[in-house]
């Protein structure tokens, strides 16, 4: 519920700004400051005694405070706040894209694209944040022929997670594994761009253990878990997949040690899942070394549109999820580690296709 705190705040200092009148506050006692500045003097702390609030902020704070009790209340002897609505960190996000083809065990075909690193400055209140990011690839080198964006939301409170993901990616990779083929240099690195791959995809899920269990102490900083637990978790989540890969242009040497290989290939469907897993914090010191993994694997229906390599089907989906986090805590600061991991699998009549994406960030901030 920290998004809504910051949305009322924001509300009532939209209220406030008609009525502010241009006196020196530091004059004034306390109570007599317009309520907005008794904010700004209470550190934003939206329940501090004394803040004279008009009517309709009042409201907003009711509201604000029956969904924190609702939805953001824990068992304060396993989970406890930061006592910081705060932050300002550093971020490395590094990642990269998988693609393979299998016919069956000997038979199979395997793409890895160029690890691609974003380096980000972000300020954050409570659950919203601003930030910066550029592209480390292009400020210090790389030498890679693709490009990438992508796109990440997510939003964590006791009861449940949401999150929102898509990536865009055009050429940029290396064939690593091409059937029975196997190069002079024992280790296949074969340059290849004719490759464009677009993905948008979201989940929401439930935490059945949330009085004892905090994600967002292991991926958001904004809880301190001081024993170790695990919750069970289920949700839904979707996926909307378009790849498209033309092997037209590989020379007769390798096509010929794959001979199932057709020269193009174009994926484009939506996954509707059932998700459910599990996710575990394992605190090695309170408030100072926590360790968390999850998994969620997914199952449900997944429909292929026209223009699909086998045209348009109705068919069985299952899909893979895992993320797991390193925080260290010392005080106002903290270090992270954080990798996810996503992964769709296609089963077609004669080969099964499968695509994924995997990423490490890498987090240094301080809480004020």
């Amino acid at each position: 519920m920290t998004l809504l705190r910051f949305a009322i705040l924001l509300i009532l200092s939209s209220v406030a700004a008609s009525g502010y009148a241009a006196e020196d506050s530091d004059s004034l006692k306390f109570s007599e400051m317009p309520w907005f500045k008794q904010l700004v003097k209470s550190n934003f702390d939206v329940n501090a005694p004394g803040i004279n609030y008009p009517r309709f902020a009042r409201f907003c704070l009711k509201v604000y405070n029956w969904g924190d009790k609702t939805f953001n209340t824990y068992d304060s002897t396993y989970v406890v706040g930061t006592g910081k609505n705060w932050k300002a960190m550093l971020r490395s996000y590094n990642w990269n894209d998988g693609f393979a083809l299998y016919f069956n065990r000997k038979n199979y075909l395997y793409i890895n694209s160029d690890i691609y690193s974003d380096l980000g400055a972000h300020l954050s209140f409570m659950a919203v944040s601003i930030g910066y990011t550029v592209d480390a690839n292009a400020y210090f080198g790389g030498g890679s022929t693709g490009s990438r964006h992508n796109f990440n939301f997510n939003f964590v409170c006791a009861l449940f997670s949401a999150g929102i993901s898509s990536s865009k990616a055009t050429g940029g990779t290396t064939i690593n594994h091409f059937g029975d083929y196997s190069p002079e240099s024992g280790r296949l690195k074969y340059k290849f761009d004719d490759i464009s791959q677009e993905s948008l995809s979201g989940t929401i899920y439930y935490f059945f253990n949330h009085r004892k269990y905090s994600q967002g102490a292991a991926y958001n900083f904004s809880r301190y878990q001081l024993k170790s637990a695990g919750s069970w978790l289920s949700g839904f989540s979707f996926s909307n997949q378009r790849i498209k890969m033309d092997f037209s242009r590989l020379p007769d040497e390798l096509t010929s040690h794959l001979p199932s290989l057709e020269k193009n290939y174009h994926f484009r469907y939506t996954d509707y899942d059932i998700l459910g897993g599990y996710g575990y914090n394992w605190v090695l010191k309170p408030r100072k070394w926590l360790i968390n993994g999850t998994i969620m694997p997914s199952v449900g229906y997944k429909h292929s549109y026209e223009g699909t390599t086998e045209g348009r089907r109705d068919m069985f989906s299952t899909n893979i999820r895992g993320n797991f986090s390193i925080v260290y805590n010392h005080r106002s600061l903290f270090a992270a580690m954080i990798g996810n991991y996503e992964g769709h699998f296609y089963f077609a009549r004669g080969f099964t296709f499968y695509n994924s994406i995997a990423s490490l960030s890498l987090v240094a901030g301080v809480r004020f």
